[in-house]
């Protein structure tokens, strides 16, 4: 074996005991810092990998049927309703489990069916007026009877057992912090932290992403306030990529205000405990309700306002 042989056949055989020399001084197959091994070493600064989990809000964990209440555009609980301006239409039913005088501004397709309409209060109601008797005129005896004080009660039972399903799914993130403007949101549920939700400052978008049933629920405590800040700057809730009015639910553990300043279009039913407000007195620009405003006990004000009840 000549010398450059015999250099090369001592570089191969020592070759492997260096590599092992090395790594049993590196702590035996482990970096002393971070641990090629994910353990590291005593004394040394273990460096925690910290996943990114996207925020998810849970899915709805069934649908939301609403019984009788499903054709009802507006329910005014058991303390009525009224409108204000003379371009209102409730594309569906409205009621009340009060008496009919605690219905104004409101007339439907029956003969004499008007409730204490003036010449500046004028509200279109295309289905049928719901409430306790006395009739609201001589001229109207089909309805202010028992039968649709019978119809009323059925439909604020089932709009308080939606209600109740709405408040008993799983709580969801509050992704705004409370306020909702200028997200996108994918279908699920939705709970304020602190127990109002707003929608001021952009609209909100729901995004479907192609799926018919996607649904959305927002849970909260206490308001919901859509439009603002203060009485203008209407605000709107947007749906998109097959998103439907039918699927979106706000349930409201108090009253919702929305768009005060006239204007706007808001989706989704909305169930409140304590009424519902829409615009105020003075307001031309028409607010747009894509769904339906059903509150379990206070009344619900509107000043031209369209609602257009969403198919059950």
């Amino acid at each position: 074996m000549n010398q450059n042989q015999l250099g090369l056949h001592l570089r191969v055989w020592l070759l492997p005991l260096m590599l092992t020399a090395v790594v049993t001084g590196c702590g035996g197959g482990r970096d002393p810092i971070l641990g090629f091994d994910g353990s590291g070493t005593p004394g040394g600064a273990v460096v925690p990998v910290v996943p990114v989990v996207p925020v998810v809000p849970p899915p709805v964990v069934s649908t939301i049927p609403l019984g009788v209440a499903a054709t009802f555009g507006t329910f005014g609980g058991s303390a009525g309703m009224t409108n204000q301006g003379v371009l209102t239409v409730i594309n569906g039913d409205i009621g009340t489990t009060a008496v009919s005088t605690a219905v104004t501004g409101f007339h439907d397709p029956n003969p004499g069916c008007t409730y204490t309409e003036t010449g500046s209060n004028i509200g279109l109601v295309t289905g049928t007026i719901y409430t306790a008797a006395p009739p609201p005129t001589v001229g109207c005896p089909t309805e202010g009877t028992a039968g649709t004080f019978a119809i009323a009660t059925a439909a604020r039972a089932d709009a308080l057992a939606a209600y109740n399903a709405l408040v008993a799914q799983p709580g969801g993130p509050d992704p705004g912090a409370g306020n909702l403007a200028n997200l996108v949101l994918t279908p699920g549920v939705y709970t304020a932290a602190a127990g109002t939700f707003m929608v001021q400052g952009g609209d909100l978008t729901l995004d479907a992403q192609g799926d018919a049933n996607a649904t959305w629920v927002f849970q909260m405590a206490q308001t919901l306030t859509v439009g603002g800040p203060g009485a203008a700057f209407p605000q709107n809730v947007v749906l998109v990529n097959g998103a439907l009015a039918k699927n979106v639910f706000w349930q409201v553990g108090s009253a919702a205000t929305l768009n005060a300043g006239g204007g706007g279009t808001v989706a989704g039913t909305i169930i409140s405990q304590a009424g519902v407000s829409v615009s105020t007195p003075g307001n031309v620009a028409i607010v747009t309700i894509d769904g339906r405003l059903l509150s379990l006990g206070a009344s619900v004000t509107m000043v031209n306002t369209v609602v257009n009840v969403s198919a059950p």
